[in-house]
């Protein structure tokens, strides 16, 4: 734990506006789920076993719209399989041993994948920092959402879930300046939006990932 508490005593300021982002994303969807006809505990009890909005979302989405728990939690499962890529894309040595490298890949989020992978030979900590962040963050934006929902009734009309992408877009403009970088990124972006039609959330991104298996 002191380990732990060593690498999380100055925050990135990048880092705070990421967890923000999340924190608000989280609002929407826990808004949205008690206003769909869930229990509050649901999204509290998921935002902390899961911690990954876009297939907590999608079970949302399915099950409200008439689909089966099992189907949800299914479709859920495909959304996250791009946690395995993320995982070997990390650097050796970030999740460490024992308890900690069990905490260290619950805390695998888009979030702390692409701090660690964008650090300047700080990959461990900016990774801990963001995973620790998001656990606080995720939460409880959706318990608080998942609170407000009894009397939001439209939360569309808010516009939460486009805060959350523009943070991150804001985060990664900067390394837009490669060449390489932004051919690649918008080879993703055309995968992205020509799937997002067709295919449940999330799927599209994780299409979007064979643009780097190509162009870098």
């Amino acid at each position: 734990m002191r380990s732990i508490w060593r690498t999380t005593r100055f925050l990135d300021r990048d880092i705070v506006l990421a967890c923000a982002a999340v924190w608000l994303f989280g609002l929407s969807y826990g808004a949205i789920a008690t206003t769909d006809g869930f229990p509050v505990w649901l999204p509290a009890v998921a935002s902390l076993l899961v911690i990954a909005g876009s297939s907590e979302l999608l079970f949302v989405g399915v099950v409200a719209a008439g689909g089966s728990p099992i189907a949800a939690a299914l479709a859920g499962l495909l959304v996250n399989a791009r946690h395995l890529p993320y995982g070997l894309a990390l650097p050796e040595g970030i999740l460490g041993r024992g308890w900690r490298r069990i905490l260290g890949t619950h805390l695998m989020n888009d979030e702390s994948v692409v701090f660690a992978l964008a650090s300047n030979g700080q990959a461990a900590e900016r990774y801990w920092q963001c995973g620790l962040g998001v656990l606080l963050a995720w939460p409880a934006g959706a318990i608080g959402g998942a609170l407000a929902g009894s009397f939001i009734h439209d939360t569309n009309s808010l516009g939460l879930d486009a805060v959350f992408p523009a943070v991150i877009l804001a985060l990664i403009f900067p390394q837009l300046s490669d060449a390489r970088t932004r051919r690649t990124a918008l080879a993703g972006a055309v995968i992205a939006f020509a799937a997002t039609p067709f295919l449940p959330a999330g799927v599209p991104v994780l299409l979007a990932l064979a643009a780097v298996l190509v162009l870098r």
